[in-house]
Formats: structure tokens, sequence, C-alpha cells
């Protein structure tokens, strides 16, 4: 049996994200600048705090 933190093991962050359902939520995160929902919303899938900065540094505007 898969641990609940192994649920997204080996998928990328879209498919991440497209699994969860939390793809259009975290696109308008990104649209308005909203670094604390789309931080909210990778943590909810599993990504750690060192990835989620890089991702963040990419598709957002500080």
């Amino acid at each position: 049996m898969v641990g609940d933190k192994q649920k997204y093991a080996g998928m990328t962050v879209n498919e991440r994200l497209v699994v969860s359902g939390f793809m259009a939520v975290f696109d308008k995160a990104i649209e308005r600048q909203d670094y604390e929902k789309a931080s909210e919303i990778l943590e909810a899938v599993e990504l750690d705090d060192v990835n989620i900065e890089a991702i963040l540094a990419q598709v957002l505007t500080r």
C-alpha cells in the first residue's frame, strides 16, 4: 500500500496539479501574483520548500 506522502511520487508538477484538481486555482494564483496561495497549493501536492521556492521564483515576479 502506498502511503499518503507518496500519492504524487513520480509525477511532474503539472501532473500533480491536474490530478489534485488544483490546476485552475494555481493558474489564478499565478495571474494574481499571489505567492502565499500558490505556495499553499504546491505544498498540498507534496512539494518541499526548496522546490516550491524554485518554482515560484520562475513563475512569479516579486
